[in-house]
């Protein structure tokens, strides 16, 4: 429970515990974001980190000056194409056993899967923009042998897009005094228009289940 609470205050405060994390380790901070991003793309086992508020948050903190946005753009997207290619030969590498590790979730690998299911290719794309099954899409597509040039295609103007949308949101609105002084609220809503794919595609599920 502890646990949860942390996560959840993290999620909500972000933009404080950025600014301490820049006022204490100044240009190290840009490595902090980098491993940050590639460390929820890449490592299947860490699915629940804030990609999505922290470009954000980033974005917000670059129009003031604290990061330069060139740099944050840059080093994001190599951190998020690289992190999709590690946790793809992973998955790659370790086939079908992966459905016989306990603590990989079989409920989010069957998930990501039917999303595949349904989106073909354009789920590594796409996947990008929905919490959790961005972690494991790529997974599941090296488990499935998906050919890599094919993911790579998809992997790089993913990576691309998610990290260039989140970033410019954060670098033009993210300092409108409305977000700022209620940046809680609107990471809220990032992450709820983040998650309603999710829960349309598992509604939609359950719905023809039972059909």
């Amino acid at each position: 429970m502890e646990f949860l609470k942390s996560i959840i205050d993290l999620f909500l405060h972000l933009d404080e515990y950025l600014a301490k994390i820049i006022s204490d380790y100044g240009t190290w901070t840009y490595g902090i974001l980098f491993v940050v991003i590639f460390v929820e793309t890449g490592l299947v086992i860490m699915p629940i980190l804030p990609g999505d508020s922290l470009l954000f948050a980033a974005g917000t903190f670059a129009a003031l000056g604290a990061l330069n946005i060139w740099y944050v753009v840059g080093l994001l997207i190599v951190a998020a194409v690289l992190g999709d290619a590690v946790n793809y030969s992973i998955g790659h590498y370790l086939g079908e056993r992966a459905y016989n590790i306990k603590w990989i979730k079989r409920e989010y690998l069957d998930k990501t899967h039917a999303f595949f299911e349904k989106h073909g290719g354009k789920a590594i794309f796409l996947a990008r923009f929905v919490p959790i099954v961005r972690t494991f899409a790529p997974f599941v597509a090296g488990i499935g042998k998906m050919s890599y040039a094919y993911f790579a295609t998809y992997n790089i103007v993913g990576g691309i897009s998610w990290v260039l949308i989140f970033t410019l949101m954060g670098f033009f609105f993210g300092n409108i005094p409305f977000v700022k002084e209620n940046f809680e609220l609107v990471i809220i809503a990032i992450i709820l228009v983040s998650v309603v794919p999710m829960f349309y595609e598992w509604w939609k599920a359950r719905k023809e289940a039972k059909k």
